[in-house]
């Protein structure tokens, strides 16, 4: 049997997961758990959990524990369906980031509940996104957002910011509105993060006239793997016939597959165009 190789690149991922798994856990200690904040997502219920056993037995469980038991089927569906490697480093994130914040102290930076509920969102969605970025998740409703997003060709985490809105929910009726409005806007802040700092998921339409149509398609197929669709039209100006190429990329890869356009075709004329929704085989590079 062939065991499984270890690289550099394997290397250089788990120590980024270890500074995202301490960057979260600070984030959990001193902000979240300061505030009495909720984020949502597995981490979110986990804290709802320990509230709740606090308050009504006097017992505060292991973060560690309760995270793991909640992870399970966001685990089971990351192994199944998204990459075996990638659920690998997601529950080294989830088991990292548990011990930490299990083990150390809460120092509270601001007694401001609204400059934590700001601060902490940007402080998690740019933990969220180095985690992702490297490979893995902290878990929960990110595997579920990869998971819908890979499937169904959507940005699911606008999807996950609604779903964390039950956990939310369901905080303010036990424990006050106050600290789950609060939560809202540190849960907001934290999506907006990740929209910002993580785009993989996210799709840009191009469309390009050019004249020559064959060549700016190789270079598209060259760049980021993806085809493209030649559309005949005419200049509205100079009445000549002009070829238009429609594609849709990645996000990340547009930025690199415009300039190899215009290396190809200096006149080209490029629109980019976000892309909301995508339905249809669209190539997208599994995880491992």
């Amino acid at each position: 049997m062939k065991r499984p190789s270890f690289t550099k690149k394997d290397v250089v991922t788990i120590l980024v997961i270890f500074v995202a798994a301490v960057i979260m856990a600070f984030n959990i200690k001193s902000f979240v758990r300061t505030a009495g904040l909720y984020p949502g997502g597995a981490n979110g219920l986990t804290i709802l959990i320990q509230h709740m056993s606090e308050a009504w037995f006097g017992v505060t469980p292991s973060f560690t524990v309760i995270n793991l038991i909640i992870n399970s089927i966001p685990l089971y569906i990351g192994f199944r369906y998204v990459g075996k490697k990638f659920t690998f480093y997601s529950l080294i994130m989830i088991i990292v980031a548990g011990v930490i914040t299990d083990l150390i102290p809460g120092i509270p930076i601001t007694e401001d509940i609204l400059l934590i509920s700001i601060f902490g969102g940007i402080i998690n969605g740019a933990a969220i996104s180095l985690c992702l970025r490297a490979g893995a998740t902290f878990g929960g409703t990110d595997i579920i957002a990869i998971f819908l997003s890979e499937r169904k060709g959507v940005d699911a985490f606008s999807y996950v910011l609604a779903a964390n809105a039950v956990i939310i929910a369901t905080a303010g009726i036990l424990f006050g509105w106050d600290k789950a409005l609060y939560s809202i806007i540190f849960q907001y802040v934290s999506t907006v993060t990740i929209r910002l700092l993580y785009r993989k998921f996210q799709r840009s339409t191009l469309f390009i006239v050019t004249n020559k149509p064959k060549e700016v398609c190789a270079v598209i197929y060259d760049v980021a793997r993806h085809g493209a669709t030649i559309l005949e039209g005419e200049g509205s100006y100079g009445h000549t016939e002009r070829s238009v190429i429609y594609s849709v990329v990645d996000k990340p890869q547009a930025k690199h597959v415009i300039k190899a356009v215009r290396e190809c075709d200096p006149k080209a004329f490029v629109n980019e165009i976000r892309t909301e929704k995508l339905t249809g085989h669209f190539y997208q590079k599994p995880e491992e």
